[in-house]
């Protein structure tokens, strides 16, 4: 069972990175809260990671902490909620924002994320309410600091685009979030966080 990886970072791709450890690429997806952290291509890199065993694949999930590691467990154990969706979860919250949200019963903020809907939400509420409380005060991994520019903004605008897709929104609605939200200059990382926030 695979629970860490330690690496040079090789290539970012929302939400995939790669990463070399001793000379094998491990293909690792992760929420946009650890694709922001991470250190510029080249450098080391430490993922906590979830392996899940298919029968036709093994998939690597890796977070930059404990806490993100532990609310993506527990959202995979909620009828409903695969690891796809958890990660959109991760991509569109915080782990506090999260654990307040199950803890007052905000079915209202939890469907706000792509692919959540109100049943869903309620499964979260009710199934989470007790469970999220171990994660409370699990502290936090340091990592190396946050992205570095991307080298055009065309370049950045189709990974955002993409990232958005691969959280679950279909492209035109990915694209009309990246048009209304966009500011020329930013990294990747806030391009993605912006239009995750912006209002339809």
């Amino acid at each position: 069972m695979i629970a860490r990886l330690r690496g040079q970072l090789i290539e970012k791709m929302p939400p995939w990175v790669l990463l070399d450890v001793g000379g094998v690429g491990y293909q690792v997806e992760v929420p946009l809260s650890t694709f922001e952290v991470l250190p510029m291509i080249g450098e080391q890199s430490i993922l906590l990671i979830d392996m899940v065993v298919r029968e036709d694949a093994l998939l690597l999930y890796g977070f930059a902490c404990e806490k993100e590691k532990s609310l993506f467990r527990l959202l995979v154990k909620v009828n409903g909620i695969g690891p796809k969706l958890a990660l959109a979860v991760l991509s569109s919250l915080s782990v506090d924002a999260f654990v307040q949200a199950v803890r007052e019963k905000d079915v209202t903020l939890l469907t706000k994320i792509s692919g959540v809907g109100k049943k869903t939400a309620e499964r979260m509420v009710l199934e989470l309410a007790t469970a999220v409380e171990s994660i409370v005060g699990v502290l936090m991994v340091t990592h190396a600091p946050t992205l570095a520019h991307d080298p055009t903004d065309r370049l950045v605008r189709q990974q955002t685009i993409q990232a958005l897709e691969s959280l679950g929104y279909k492209n035109a609605e990915a694209i009309q979030r990246v048009d209304k939200a966009w500011q020329a200059d930013l990294p990747l990382s806030d391009q993605i966080k912006n239009a995750l926030q912006v209002s339809l």
